[in-house]
């Protein structure tokens, strides 16, 4: 299952309490993402100047990538409070309507999963974001009246996976919408051995880059993998985490060195073994590897289309030349540069 995934970038319950210690709390520890930290400090700097709220910003991309830090760093930076949920937290426009109206001057207001918001909740948000105003229902049939609310200034940070499925008029009421890419292995590498100097770990240069390399370029993934390779220095290593020891440990794991696990593997087999290379359809390389079809695409996908390892076109997926030599197999002759 996806939860049992150590190489998994979605969030899990046992990284709950690691990642907030290891959070960074201002964009000056924030490592990566050079140029959405440069937007923000710009923009964070003109605010605090002009004595306004921060204008409403879209954070989107793969998960793990630290866009939950830069909603808390935000409001670090502007000096101002943050109230967190998420879409499938906010069932009806009241849910809303209690947040939106107990927030301060210029507070932060972070949605993670935004895109899973209801219609009917996104209808209060148009108003709060453009015109600062919600209106509310009070009573119920022929004596209903509707009531308006100034509500102070705000700054909504809304993050997700899945930007394309947010609405065109959700979307355009955000001043500023960044996408945040994967790491490099030097960044990983610095977020590793920053990690480690926080939870008092012992670990050698070479160790930090062998776990970043594997990392899949997903500051939560080398958390936990660090977190598991600590482990096995623990009980197999005298507590010291060398380049040798994190060799060692990964493959244990079965975490290759380009960071991808018996699924990741299975999925390049059955593509080759099943669909001779593809084109497959999602749907009939659901069915016979067992996973849901959505995990597939947000999940597995991502990561082997990064490497270029699987090519997605409109006919299905399927295997590219770099593929079939990850397999160890010679690619086909004929439009081998597209199977």
């Amino acid at each position: 299952m996806e939860t049992e995934r150590i190489v998994s970038a979605w969030k899990r319950p046992d990284d709950w309490d690691v990642d907030r210690s290891l959070r960074p709390r201002t964009l000056a520890e924030y490592i990566g993402q050079d140029k959405v930290k440069e937007h923000l400090r710009l923009f964070i700097t003109a605010a605090k100047q002009r004595g306004e709220a921060l204008d409403h910003v879209l954070l989107y991309g793969p998960p793990g990538l630290g866009k939950t830090s830069l909603a808390h760093i935000i409001a670090a930076e502007m000096g101002v409070g943050i109230h967190v949920t998420s879409g499938p937290a906010i069932e009806r426009q009241g849910d809303l309507v209690a947040i939106l109206t107990s927030i301060q001057a210029k507070d932060v207001i972070f949605i993670d999963e935004i895109h899973r918001l209801s219609r009917q909740v996104e209808e209060v948000l148009y108003p709060a974001m453009e015109d600062g105003v919600v209106d509310i229902v009070i009573g119920k049939g022929p004596g209903a009246r509707s009531v308006r609310i100034d509500l102070p200034p705000f700054t909504l940070v809304g993050a997700t996976t899945r930007a394309g499925m947010l609405t065109s008029p959700l979307r355009d009421r955000f001043g500023m919408i960044s996408r945040l890419e994967l790491y490099s292995v030097e960044d990983l590498q610095a977020i590793v051995l920053r990690a480690a100097g926080i939870l008092n770990i012992e670990i050698e240069h070479g160790g930090a880059e062998e776990i970043a390399k594997r990392s899949r370029g997903t500051p939560r993934v080398a958390n936990r993998l660090l977190k598991r390779v600590r482990d096995y220095a623990q009980v197999r290593a005298n507590n010291r985490i060398s380049h040798g020891v994190a060799r060692e440990a990964l493959s244990l794991f079965e975490i290759d060195d380009n960071g991808l696990d018996p699924m990741d593997r299975r999925i390049l087999h059955t593509i080759h073994q099943v669909f001779g290379g593809g084109p497959v359809g999602v749907d009939s390389l659901s069915a016979v590897i067992g996973e849901e079809a959505a995990t597939i695409e947000d999940v597995y996908e991502p990561f082997l289309l990064q490497l270029g390892l699987v090519q997605r076109t409109a006919r299905g997926r399927c295997l590219t030349r770099l593929g079939y030599e990850y397999l160890g197999i010679q690619p086909p002759e004929a439009d081998g540069e597209q199977r």
